[in-house]
C-alpha cells in the first residue's frame, strides 16, 4: 500500500510569506497540504485558501496546539506527517529528502538540520545558535540523544507519531518530540537541510526578547521534566 503525505504548516500573522511558501511547494509529493491559521490578527487564513491550502483554525496562541489542530484534520488514508514552518526559511525542495527514508523503510522520524545544512547568512541569530546549541547539548547529557538541531522542519510516520503522544502547546513542542523519540526507541534520522532567511514579518521567538527568554526557559524545562519521569 502506497504511503499517503500530508504537510502541516503552522501560520501566526504570516500573510505576507505564506502564499510565496505555498507556492514554491512540490505540489505532486503531497495527499494533503493543512496551514493553521493560530489566531492571526491578519489575512493568513484568506490568503492560504487563495493559494490552494486547506486551512484549519486554532484561535489559542500556541505553537504546539496549532500542530495537535493540524494532526486531528488529518485524513484517515494519511500515512506520514511533515511539519514546516509558513515565513520561507525552510526550504520547500528538501521536502522529498525527508520524506524518503520513511518510504524506504529506513527510517521512522526525519529530522531536517539546519546545523548540517546551508544557512543564509543572518537565517539563523545568534540567540538561536546559542540556544540550538545549549538545548542538544542537554539531551545529550540528561536523555544521551543525539541531535544537531531543534529545527521545525520534520517528518514522522503517522504510527510512530501516535507513540509519542505529544502534549507541549507551545515552544516545547519540538524538543518533546524529540525527547520522546529518543525513549521510544523510534529510528531518526537527521539530514542536512538549507535554511533561508525568513520572507517577511517577524519571528515569534528569536523577533523578540520576551519570545527568545520564553522559548528557552521552556526548552530547559522539557529537558528536565522528562528527565524526572514525565510520560505526558
Amino acid at each position: 500500500m502506497p504511503e499517503r503525505f500530508a504537510l502541516i504548516i503552522p501560520a501566526l500573522n504570516e500573510e505576507a510569506a505564506i502564499g510565496a511558501t505555498l507556492d514554491s511547494l512540490p505540489r505532486a509529493a503531497l495527499d494533503q497540504l493543512i496551514v493553521v491559521d493560530n489566531g492571526s490578527a491578519d489575512r493568513t487564513a484568506d490568503v492560504a485558501r487563495s493559494h490552494g491550502a486547506q486551512v484549519v483554525s486554532e484561535p489559542r496562541r500556541g505553537y504546539g496546539r496549532a500542530c495537535l489542530a493540524g494532526i486531528a484534520a488529518l485524513r484517515p488514508e494519511i500515512t506520514v506527517v511533515g511539519f514546516m514552518d509558513g515565513d520561507g526559511s525552510d526550504d520547500p525542495a528538501d521536502l522529498p529528502r525527508l520524506l524518503d527514508p520513511i518510504v524506504r523503510g529506513e527510517a521512522e522520524m526525519v529530522l531536517g538540520s539546519r546545523v548540517l545544512g546551508q544557512r543564509e547568512p543572518g537565517a539563523l541569530t545568534p540567540q538561536q545558535r546559542f540556544g540550538n546549541a545549549l538545548a542538544t547539548f542537554l539531551l545529550r547529557i540528561v536523555h544521551g540523544a543525539r541531535y544537531t538541531d531543534l529545527g521545525p522542519f520534520r517528518a514522522l510516520h503517522r504510527d510512530a507519531f501516535d507513540r509519542l503522544r505529544m502534549s507541549d502547546p507551545n515552544f516545547g513542542w519540538t524538543i518533546e518530540m524529540q525527547i520522546k523519540a529518543a525513549r521510544e526507541g523510534l529510528r531518526v534520522l537527521e539530514i542536512p537541510v538549507r535554511y533561508h532567511r525568513r520572507r517577511a514579518g517577524e519571528s515569534k521567538i528569536s523577533g523578540t526578547l520576551r519570545g527568545t527568554l520564553s522559548a528557552g526557559a521552556k526548552i530547559i524545562w522539557t529537558v528536565f521534566r522528562y528527565s524526572f519521569g514525565g510520560k505526558s
